[in-house]
């Protein structure tokens, strides 16, 4: 196997597929990339046995003598690469010993590839269901979501991203007790009702891998009742789906929220952040005091003997109310709101806030919900 390649495109592919391979794997060979070679296109395969990804790059020259598939050690090869400059790379491979020269330039490198027989094979798409999705939509869905998920190995369920699609919309749902969100497009539906929980790690590279792409592009999925399936451009990503039955989160949304306040986000984000410094180490606990035409945002360590409060502009409707959460989590998702302002919606002290973008220009067929807990007040 020999072939030449452009070293800042073939840097750039194996990154992205880098992201997919765990240190101290159990299995040496998945610390490999698999390469294969045929009529001038290369592929590239990166699994850590749950996820798989794979990249497509033409290759300027290409000749197959023997071998058309090596495993090649993913990190040394990264480090070489992503340290060259523009220039064209040279890989030759030893079909006897499977060790790989690279050639760029004044420089020689020469690494110890394995056998790629004993690399994982990939999953086949059998018996799926397919729709297919904006790339947009899944990088403001997964973007909008991911960090609401939970770190926590006894509930898998609830460290992916939950992902309903029936005939009236697409829903993609996150959430780890203390915080949810809830977005949802209207503008796709599918006939036949479905779910399924899509792992945090996976789609945040399908996330990256689209999100390096300006430009609008469409990505088939299909899914069975074990995997998901990705397909865009010369990128392929298979993840297998989460375990279980999600949360029922429609029941942890309060439906009557008498108690309507809008308030500047930039100007809340920034608030949150300093007042949130005074707050104490263990339960990050801010107070939010709100009146007809005022904010106050207050916070206080009392073992340090620190404190902090400021006042801001809102507009109000209800009964004044004082009500505790926790400054990072409230932090968290006002920074990943995109408006201009923001709606929070609270019934009682002892029931969860929620938040809406405000935001002229948005999209009507977006929907968008973040639900954050409260946190007792001590009086």
């Amino acid at each position: 196997m020999k072939f030449i390649i452009n070293s800042l495109l073939f840097s750039k592919q194996i990154q992205l597929l880098s992201g997919v391979i765990t240190n101290n794997n159990t299995v040496p060979i998945i610390n490999c990339f698999l390469f294969h070679l045929d009529e001038g296109v290369l592929t590239i395969r990166a699994t850590d046995l749950e996820t798989t990804l794979v990249s497509k790059i033409e290759v300027e020259t290409g000749a197959i003598e023997g071998l058309t598939d090596i495993a090649v050690p993913s990190k040394l090869l990264l480090d070489i690469v992503k340290s060259l400059d523009d220039v064209p790379l040279q890989f030759s491979v030893d079909d006897a010993t499977f060790s790989i020269s690279i050639s760029s330039g004044e420089g020689r490198y020469r690494l110890a590839g394995k056998n790629a027989e004993t690399f994982p094979t990939m999953p086949e798409p059998r018996d799926t269901a397919s729709i297919m999705l904006p790339s947009s939509l899944l990088v403001n869905a997964i973007g909008k979501t991911a960090f609401a998920t939970a770190n926590d190995e006894l509930r898998q369920q609830m460290s992916g991203i939950l992902c309903e699609i029936n005939s009236e919309n697409i829903t993609f749902v996150a959430t780890d007790a203390h915080k949810l969100v809830r977005y949802r497009r209207n503008d796709i539906k599918s006939d036949t009702p479905v779910s399924f929980i899509l792992p945090r790690k996976p789609v945040l590279t399908l996330k990256n891998i689209l999100s390096s792409n300006k430009e609008e592009m469409e990505v088939s999925v299909e899914y069975n009742n074990t995997n998901a399936f990705f397909t865009f451009e010369n990128f392929y990503i298979i993840c297998r789906l989460v375990e279980g039955r999600y949360p029922n989160y429609d029941a942890a949304i309060p439906k009557d929220n008498p108690n309507k306040m809008t308030v500047d986000r930039n100007s809340f984000l920034n608030t949150l952040r300093r007042v949130g410094l005074f707050a104490n180490q263990a339960s990050h606990q801010v107070r939010l005091s709100i009146h007809e035409h005022e904010l106050v945002v207050s916070a206080e360590d009392a073992d340090f003997s620190n404190d902090a409060d400021e006042k801001l502009p809102c507009q109000y409707e209800g009964d004044p109310m004082e009500i505790g959460f926790n400054a990072k989590f409230l932090t968290e998702m006002v920074s990943n709101v995109d408006s201009e302002q923001i709606l929070l919606e609270m019934s009682h002290p002892s029931r969860a806030g929620i938040i809406f973008p405000l935001n002229p220009d948005q999209d009507s067929n977006e929907d968008i919900l973040m639900l954050v807990m409260p946190v007792m007040l001590a009086n």
